[in-house]
């Protein structure tokens, strides 16, 4: 499934609820500016409740944003012994 994620608009691997929640993923991780947020949350509406909406949405946020500050800190492991590099620290 994780070979799928690119294209998973148009793979059979993943539900149609799936879909809705990775395009929500999707939009917030690219070019949010201009993502059609209408038809977005109207497709989710059809899966979740505006609760489990929100937390899709909270979750996505708080990975997109893990993922950029551990991008932008040029770590390239994430476990017990990660290390910011000695360039990043001493910024």
């Amino acid at each position: 499934m994780v070979d799928a994620v690119p294209n998973f608009r148009e793979s059979p691997l993943f539900t149609p609820a799936e879909k809705a929640a990775m395009q929500l993923a999707d939009a917030m991780a690219g070019e949010h500016k201009r993502a059609p947020f209408d038809e977005i949350f109207a497709e989710l509406r059809v899966h979740y409740t505006e609760e489990q909406i929100v937390e899709l949405g909270w979750r996505t946020s708080v990975f997109i944003g893990y993922g950029r500050l551990v991008y932008a800190l040029g770590v390239d492991a994430i476990g017990p012994s990660c290390r910011i590099p000695q360039k990043a620290a001493s910024s």
